[in-house]
């Protein structure tokens, strides 16, 4: 997985693009720096791994727009917004639509590669909670529609018998079902269907 993460810059002036490439190279992350919003975004896929450094002043879509972009697009790419001085009102409302930090220029080189090494963490807690809810999902979809029923009515807490009740089925063949929702979906204890259950909730909402 870390392997897979790239530091995308995007930045249009190249002395600093290229200061920020020797900087990122330095200390053995891979990077990809582009010149425009546009150009990023030309090659942005659903599973572009990393994150993104990107100036918030850029010639024709800015870097508040292309942060707006990437947010309706749903993109999980944690991204740092670099800003001037008198920009900081600006960085704010980057941060209500997606930018986990900004930093102010000048900065200091440490500085920014702390945020970048913070950033990357949270791609990789962001990936693996993605694959995490894919995984439930194919487990989910094993399910016939009445085992679905009853993992639902289960979660919620119901015994057997009341299950049996609100479905109109036999105690006996309730406890089928269950078996059958315990084995398909791969839990050993009813706390472990349970988060699964909650990690569905947060795929559907």
């Amino acid at each position: 997985m870390i392997d897979q993460q790239t530091v995308y810059v995007v930045e249009d002036e190249k002395a600093v693009r290229d200061s920020l490439i020797w900087l990122l190279e330095s200390v053995g992350l891979r990077v990809q720096a582009f010149a425009s919003a546009t150009d990023f975004l030309a090659i942005l896929a659903d599973d572009t791994r990393g994150c993104l450094v990107v100036d918030l002043r850029l010639p024709g879509m800015s870097g508040l727009d292309l942060l707006d972009q990437l947010h309706q697009r749903k993109a999980s790419l944690p991204a740092i917004m670099v800003t001037g001085h008198g920009d900081v009102p600006a960085a704010v409302r980057a941060m209500k639509v997606g930018a986990i930090d900004f930093i102010e220029k000048p900065y200091n080189d440490e500085v920014l590669l702390d945020r970048i090494r913070t950033a990357l963490s949270i791609d990789i807690e962001s990936y693996e909670s993605i694959e995490y809810k894919r995984d439930v999902q194919s487990r989910v979809e094993r399910l016939t529609p009445r085992e679905k029923q009853v993992m639902k009515l289960v979660v919620q807490g119901k015994l057997n018998k009341q299950v049996a009740s609100e479905l109109g089925l036999s105690h006996k063949t309730i406890e089928v079902h269950r078996a059958h929702v315990m084995e398909k979906m791969d839990v050993g204890s009813l706390a472990e269907l349970v988060r699964m259950s909650i990690a569905m909730e947060s795929v559907t909402q």
